[in-house]
């Protein structure tokens, strides 16, 4: 019963306590912000974005680059992007701190596609973190990818449409970039007993 009970994958009235790992995203104010302390680790987030290119990338700059110089070098394992809507720009990757030469870049053809290839990249094990970006995606896949991130014990990031907060998901995290006269702002859609928050990123963005 205690084993079940700590299980974090079973959420409890009341409790606020975070379980599982976190990674710190290398912004000290994103870090005091987000439940937990920092992304999910092995975990499934998914960020919805109003306007691809906002600054969504860019809050995960300082993550890839610790990923990039550490784990992903050391073990061989890739930073895997799948289905970005612009293509990284190796320069700008290189000025902050990312190895191009640790990016894994996969181009499919549909949304069914990048679902199957962000699945394989979490349950290969060759994988330090998994990016995707997906129009539309089902209930049964994303706890497919859950499933796989656990398995594989790699966080994925999944970048969806607004409207795809209006679903149930079994993401821990959900969060949604939101754009505005005053520039883009974070805000806390879903984590288990937390409260909903918003957050600036233009103190976020590179300088």
């Amino acid at each position: 019963m205690h084993a079940l009970l700590d299980d974090p994958r079973l959420w409890r009235a009341g409790r606020r306590d975070l379980r599982w790992p976190v990674l710190p995203s290398g912004h000290p104010a994103l870090d005091a912000w987000l439940p937990g302390g920092g992304w999910p680790a092995a975990r499934l987030t998914e960020i919805a974005v109003e306007r691809w290119g906002s600054g969504e990338f860019a809050l995960l700059l300082p993550l890839l680059a610790q990923l990039s110089k550490n784990e992903a070098s050391q073990a061989g394992r890739w930073l895997a992007l799948i289905n970005p809507p612009f293509l990284p720009y190796p320069p700008a990757l290189a000025a902050a701190g990312i190895d191009p030469a640790r990016l894994l870049l996969v181009r499919p053809g549909n949304d069914a596609e990048t679902l199957w290839a962000a699945e394989q990249a979490l349950r290969s094990g060759g994988c330090a973190i998994v990016l995707a970006w997906v129009g539309r995606a089902a209930g049964p896949c994303l706890r497919r990818l859950q499933l796989a991130t656990e398995a594989g014990r790699t966080p994925l990031l999944l970048f969806r449409p607004p409207a795809a907060l209006a679903a149930p998901s079994p993401a821990s995290l959900r969060l949604r970039v939101a754009a505005g006269a005053r520039g883009a702002s974070l805000h806390l859609h879903k984590h288990q007993g937390s409260k909903p928050a918003a957050l600036s990123l233009a103190p976020l963005q590179p300088r």
